[in-house]
């Protein structure tokens, strides 16, 4: 019966269904105090303050670790937000400033492509584009920001794979368009290639029809954080179009790059695995 009320569940099923509640919300409570504590909570100080047995508490604690939520320290004592929260702080905290670092050559490029012009940053799940100045044409606009692209098959992902930003994902790699690398030898090649020339191209690579240049950004330590590409489709950039972009491509990473505080002399960041 469509919109069934719980006044025709069982009693195994309401029992059920208030037990995951309740596990879930004592689980909030203490990734919620975990957080906005500065110093830290040892598990047994956690348990007590969020009133909750050490049995129960350290039950939910396993989960909270197993999903990369609650870490300890290294002396295995007190625990801490985990990776994925400190990413996640990380990536948030950054972008806007990123973004607004960026904007003018965003713009720049955007006015001498006449192409879409993304600016993308890595996540554990692909690539996200967190900023897009649109094409001046109506065919092929798409609003990407948002969107999560992956590395393998985008020239936004074959930069931060290059330049070992992230690891190579074992193969082989799903194929997305007629042109998909799909074994990680081959694609290593093109990885060579992109550390070679300085930005990376695709041709239908992630679709059919859709071509891409992409160059890295870097912070001040030199390390890959961001990439900027120009995309279009088929019927107005060729691949000797994505050459031809790539010089001005660099330059304009290279100016955010500096802006972020590279010094000239820092550009070669560590190189992926070739």
């Amino acid at each position: 019966m469509v919109g069934c009320s719980s006044h025709y569940l069982s009693r195994e099923d309401r029992l059920a269904t208030q037990t995951g509640t309740q596990a879930i919300d004592r689980a909030a409570e203490l990734l919620v105090r975990l957080v906005e504590s500065e110093d830290g909570y040892r598990p047994g100080e956690l348990a007590t303050a969020a009133g909750l047995p050490k049995s129960t508490a350290s039950r939910l604690l396993r989960a909270l670790e197993r999903h990369q939520l609650v870490q300890r320290d290294l002396d295995g004592g007190s625990l801490r937000p985990g990776p994925v929260l400190v990413q996640y702080a990380r990536r948030y905290a950054a972008v806007p400033d990123l973004v607004s670092l960026a904007q003018p050559a965003l713009d720049r490029l955007a006015r001498l492509s006449s192409e879409t012009v993304n600016l993308a940053v890595p996540t554990a799940a692909g690539v996200e584009q967190v900023a897009q100045v649109d094409s001046r044409y109506l065919l092929g606009v798409q609003n990407w920001v948002g969107l999560r692209v992956a590395y393998h098959a985008s020239a936004v992902g074959k930069v931060f794979l290059a330049y070992g930003t992230v690891p190579i994902p074992p193969g082989p790699f799903e194929r997305l368009g007629p042109r998909t690398v799909t074994s990680p030898a081959a694609l290593r090649t093109q990885l060579a290639q992109v550390r070679a020339r300085g930005y990376a191209l695709t041709v239908e690579e992630l679709e059919p029809g859709l071509l891409a240049v992409a160059a890295p950004v870097r912070d001040a330590a030199g390390a890959v954080v961001a990439a900027i590409s120009v995309t279009g489709p088929a019927l107005r950039l060729s691949p000797a179009d994505l050459e031809r972009l790539g010089g001005p491509l660099v330059e304009e990473a290279d100016a955010v790059s500096a802006r972020l505080g590279l010094k000239t002399d820092a550009r070669t960041a560590p190189g992926g695995d070739a």
